[in-house]
C-alpha cells in the first residue's frame, strides 16, 4: 500500500511529460564541467557534461527545479523567468518563490530567497532530478555514478533533508517504500542492495534521481514514531522553508569526491580533519582501535595494550558516566573528574595514543539531574492532557482529559508523566471513559510528590528501552554543548555518536539526528577539529559532513565469525558508494579467542580495506595464553593494510569469507603471506552393532606442496582418550595424551604437539615425529578414533586441519 502511495505521489508531480523541453530555454547554469537548462516553465531541461556534450536527465519524467505542497496537494511551478541571478517560479494563486542562483567553478547552488503566502506552504521540493546514470547509486551522500560521469546533490544547510518525505516523520527508511529485492528488481546494477534509508538519490527504472526538501515547522504536528500512533512533533523556529539552500554538480567519477570536499570549505559546512587531511580520505579514518576499561590507575596498562598491538587509538569502555545528561564522569574510574580524564588523555597522547569515548547520544538516565529532583520542562513528550480534577500527593488514579498519548504502550518503557515539577509513574490507563491513570506510584525517580488542580497539564514523557528519558530540540543543543566542553578540556580525539534515532524525539526526524553532532561540533576548538575521528552507528545526508565513518556490528551474538558476519560485510558496499571509510564493526576477544580466529578477521579487514573495534578486557588479554602472538599480529596485518602493501588480487581473495591466511614475519618490516585450506570435521560416538569400526574418516585438500599437515583437536563437553589419527590408511599415530573436556591439541609442525586449555595457556608438550603426518598435494584422508569418558549426544572431538601453499612476500611500503 505504501508502495502505491509513493507512485501516485510522483505521478502527481510529475503531471507534465517530457514534452516539456520543447519550452523555451530561459537560462543556461554552469560551472566548469556541468550545464543545467531550465525552460520558462521550471522544469530542468538537461544535465550536460560540457566536456562529451551528453545529457544525462532523464526523459521518462519531467524534472522540476523546485515544487511546493499546499495542504497535501504537489504544487508545479506554472512559470518562470530569470533576472540576473534570480529565478522566480510562479505558482498558482500568484504564489511566487525567488530563487538565487550562483555558479561556482566546481558546482552550482539555489537559495529560496522568499516565497510569497510561506506560512501555507508544508514543504518545498528540490526535484527529484531524473537521470540516466545507474552504476552506483551514493543514497545517503546524494551522488549517482555512471562509467565515467558523476552527477550529485548536496544540502547546504542542516535544515534541507536529502531525500523526499516518503513518510511523514521525516524518517524515510528504504524499506518503507521498497523491499530489499525491490530495490535490486529495480536497480540490478547497485554495488550491493539498499541497505540504509533511501535519502539524496535512489535507484530508479530509468536510471536514478536526487531530491531534498525542506519542511515547514511553524506548527505542532501528530506523527507516528517510536512506535508510537501519535506522538507531538512540536514547532521549531528555524526560519521555515526560507533559506533552504542546495547544491548540484556534475563532474568525471573521479572528481566527485573531491568536488564535495572543496564544497564544504568554500560554503562552511563542517570539513573534519585527522591529523591533517580531509576525514574522508584520511588514513586514520579507517583505523582499528582498541576498546577496554581503563581507569586514572591504570591507563598505563591500556596504553600498553594498544601499543602492543601497534595501534593509535584507544577508546574508554565502561563506566565514563555518573550520568548521561549532564556527563557528570563517574567516580569510581576518574575520582579527579575532568582532571582526571585529562590526565589519562596526556598520559596517553605523549605515546603517540589518541583517546576516545562513547556517547549514548540523547538520553537521558532517571538519575541525571535534568530528571531528580526537578524535572526539566524540555524533557520530550509524546503529548499532553489536562487533569480533570484536583488531586492531592497521595492520590493514585489520576483523571485526565483524554488518552491518546498515554495508552500506547509499544515503546512505554518507564511509563511517566509529568505534572508540575512531578514525576508520575502509572500501571494502565482506564479502558473506558472517564479515563484515569491507574496504579500511579507518586513523586517518581526521587521527584517531590505534590497537590495538583483540576485543569493542569499532564504530559506524557517519551523514553527509551533503555530506561531513559530523551530531549526536545532545546536540550538536544544543550546536551551537545556540554558533550563538546568535556572534549575541549580534556583534549579527547575520538568519539561515537551511539542512540543518534534518539534525537527524533526533538519531532525534527533526521534533522533531530544531525542536529546533536552539528551542535557538537561546532562547540569544539579549531584544534580538535584537525585532529578528531567521528563515528556512529548510522547517518543521515547532512551528518554525512561531519562523521569520519559509520561502525557497525556489535560483537554480542556469536564469535569473531558468527555474529552479523553477512551484515558487516554487506555494509561495506553500501560504505564504498556513499564514500565512506570501510569499518567492519566491533569484535570482542575473550579469552579463548583464538589466533586462527584473529587472522579469519585481519584478513577481511585488509580485503574490504576496512578498520574495526577490538575489545579486548585486561582480564581476556591476561587470561588468554595467545595474547603477545594475537596483538602482535593485529599490528602486523594493520600497518601493511593502511600501508597498502597488499595487492587488489590479494585483497578480492580476502573477501572471500570461506578462505583463510597466515601472516608469518620473516624480518622487519617482510612477511610471509600464506594461503590457508582450513577444513573442520567432527568426530562422534558412535553406537554401532559388535565389531563395527567406530572410527571416523575425513577426506581434506593439501592444497600446496608436501608438507606436513598442521591440526587442532578439542575436546567438546568430554574427556577424550587413546587418540589414534591413520593418514591415508597406512600411517597410524597415537597420541599419548588423555583429552580433557575444553582442552586442545595444536601441531603446526616440528617435534612437538602443544596442549592447551580453554584459555590457549600451555598445559604440555609431547613428542611428534613429522613424518608421520607428511602428506602430498591434492586429496589425503585421515582416520580418527577415541575412546570417550562417557556416552552423550553432544560429545565429540572437533578437528581442524590446516594445509598451506608458498607464501607470498609482502614488504610494507
Amino acid at each position: 500500500m505504501k508502495k502505491l502511495f509513493f507512485y501516485l505521489i510522483i505521478s502527481n508531480l510529475f503531471l507534465i511529460s517530457c514534452t516539456n523541453n520543447s519550452e523555451s530555454t530561459i537560462v543556461d547554469l554552469m560551472s566548469k564541467s556541468f550545464k543545467i537548462g531550465i525552460n520558462d516553465k521550471g522544469s530542468i531541461i538537461d544535465f550536460i557534461d560540457l566536456e562529451t556534450n551528453k545529457n544525462y536527465l532523464s526523459n521518462d519524467t519531467s524534472t522540476f527545479l523546485m515544487s511546493l505542497r499546499i495542504d497535501n496537494e504537489i504544487k508545479i511551478p506554472q512559470s518562470a523567468t530569470v533576472k540576473n541571478d534570480l529565478i522566480t517560479l510562479i505558482f498558482e494563486n500568484e504564489i511566487e518563490a525567488e530563487i538565487k542562483v550562483e555558479e561556482k567553478d566546481l558546482y552550482l547552488t539555489f537559495e529560496l530567497l522568499s516565497l510569497t503566502n510561506k506560512d501555507a506552504v508544508d514543504l518545498i521540493f528540490w526535484g527529484p532530478y531524473s537521470t540516466t546514470i545507474n552504476k552506483v547509486i551514493g543514497e545517503t551522500v546524494g551522488v549517482v555514478r555512471g562509467e565515467e560521469y558523476a552527477v550529485g546533490i548536496q544540502s547546504l544547510n542542516i535544515k534541507t533533508l536529502g531525500g523526499y518525505p516518503w513518510n511523514e516523520s521525516d524518517r524515510m527508511p528504504a524499506f518503507d517504500i521498497f523491499r530489499e529485492d525491490d530495490a535490486n528488481e529495480m536497480h540490478p546494477k547497485t554495488d550491493g542492495s539498499v541497505l540504509y534509508r533511501i535519502e539524496a538519490a535512489k535507484p530508479t527504472s530509468s536510471g536514478s534521481s536526487l531530491q531534498a526538501y525542506c519542511r515547514n515547522r511553524n506548527q505542532d504536528r501528530i506523527i507516528q514514531d517510536f512506535n508510537h500512533e501519535k506522538i507531538v512533533a512540536p514547532a521549531y523556529d528555524d526560519g521555515g522553508v526560507i533559506g533552504s539552500k542546495i547544491a548540484l554538480f556534475g563532474c568525471p567519477v573521479e572528481k566527485a569526491l573531491e568536488t564535495i570536499g572543496e564544497m564544504e570549505i568554500a560554503e562552511g559546512l563542517p570539513h573534519p580533519m585527522i591529523n591533517g587531511q580531509w576525514g574522508k580520505i584520511a588514513p586514520d579514518a579507517a583505523a582499528a582501535y582498541i576498546i577496554t576499561n581503563f581507569t586514572e590507575d591504570d591507563v598505563e596498562q591500556a596504553i600498553d595494550l594498544t601499543k602492543k598491538a601497534g595501534l593509535k587509538y584507544l577508546y574508554h569502555y565502561g563506566k565514563t558516566f555518573e550520568n548521561w545528561g549532564h556527563f557528570d564522569l563517574y567516580k569510581g574510574e576518574f575520582p579527579n573528574g575532568m582532571e582526571g580524564l585529562k590526565m589519562c588523555v596526556e598520559k596517553a597522547e605523549a605515546q603517540g595514543i589518541m583517546v576516545g569515548t562513547h556517547l549514548l547520544s540523547n538520553f537521558i538516565t532517571t538519575n541525571d539531574p535534568y530528571v531528580t529532583p526537578i524535572p526539566d520542562k524540555r524533557l520530550a513528550k509524546v503529548g499532553s492532557s489536562i487533569i480533570l480534577a484536583n488531586i492531592n500527593a497521595s492520590e493514585t488514579e489520576i483523571p485526565i482529559k483524554s488518552p491518546d498519548f498515554f495508552n500506547q504502550m509499544k515503546n512505554n518503557s518507564l511509563k511517566t508523566v509529568r505534572v508540575g515539577n512531578e514525576l508520575i509513574r502509572y500501571g494502565k490507563v482506564s479502558e473506558t471513559s472517564p479515563w484515569k491513570l491507574l496504579d500511579c506510584q507518586r513523586g517518581a525517580f526521587n521527584t517531590t510528590a505534590s497537590e495538583h488542580n483540576s485543569g493542569e497539564e499532564i504530559a506524557k514523557l517519551l523514553d527509551h528501552a533503555y530506561k531513559v528519558f530523551l530531549t526536545n530540540a532545546e536540550l538536544t543543543i544543550e546536551m551537545s554543548e556540554t558533550m563538546a566542553e568535556l572534549y575541549n578540556k580534556t583534549g579527547l580525539r575520538q568519539i561515537s555518536f551511539d542512540g543518534l534515532e534518539g534525537n527524533r524525539s526533538t519531532g525534527l526526524g533526521t534533522y533531530g539526528e544531525s542536529l546533536m553532532p552539528y551542535t557538537w561540533y561546532n562547540s569544539l576548538s579549531d584544534d580538535l577539529k584537525n585532529h578528531l575521528i567521528i563515528d556512529a552507528s548510522r547517518t543521515t545526508h547532512f551528518f554525512w559532513h561531519i562523521y569520519s565513518r559509520m561502525n557497525w556490528g556489535e560483537p554480542w551474538y556469536g564469535g569473531f565469525r558468527e555474529s552479523q558476519t553477512e551484515y558487516r560485510f554487506k555494509n561495506q558496499a553500501y560504505f564504498r558508494r556513499n564514500y565512506m571509510p570501510g569499518m567492519l564493526g566491533w569484535f570482542k576477544m575473550t579469552s579463548e579467542t583464538s589466533i586462527e580466529d584473529i587472522e579469519w578477521l585481519l584478513a577481511r579487514a585488509s580485503g574490504y580495506d576496512a578498520g574495526y573495534a577490538f575489545v579486548a578486557g585486561f582480564e581476556s588479554i591476561e587470561q588468554n595464553g595467545n595474547s603477545d602472538e594475537i596483538l602482535e599480529l593485529i599490528g602486523d596485518w594493520e600497518k601493511l593494510r593502511l600501508g597498502g602493501s597488499f595487492t587488489e588480487k590479494q585483497k578480492e581473495i580476502f573477501r572471500d569469507s570461506g578462505k583463510e591466511f597466515s601472516l608469518k614475519k620473516i624480518k622487519d618490516n617482510e612477511w610471509d603471506l600464506l594461503k590457508v585450506n582450513a577444513e573442520i570435521f567432527n568426530h562422534e560416538k558412535k553406537i554401532k552393532q559388535p565389531g563395527e569400526p567406530l572410527y571416523s574418516t575425513f577426506e581434506f585438500n593439501n592444497i600446496g606442496n608436501e608438507q606436513s599437515l598442521n591440526f587442532l583437536l578439542t575436546a567438546i563437553n568430554c574427556d577424550a582418550s587413546e587418540i589414534v589419527m591413520e593418514i591415508n590408511n597406512y600411517k597410524e599415530v597415537k597420541l599419548p595424551v588423555v583429552l580433557k573436556k575444553g582442552q586442545i591439541i595444536k601441531y603446526t609442525g616440528g617435534n612437538k604437539a602443544t596442549v592447551y586449555d580453554s584459555n590457549w595457556q600451555l598445559i604440555k608438550e609431547f613428542d611428534i615425529d613429522p613424518s608421520n603426518f607428511k602428506v602430498g598435494k591434492g586429496e589425503n584422508s585421515v582416520s580418527f578414533d577415541c575412546t570417550f569418558d562417557k556416552i552423550d549426544k553432544e560429545s565429540s572431538i572437533k578437528l581442524e586441519i590446516r594445509t598451506f601453499e608458498n607464501g607470498e612476500k609482502i614488504v610494507l611500503n
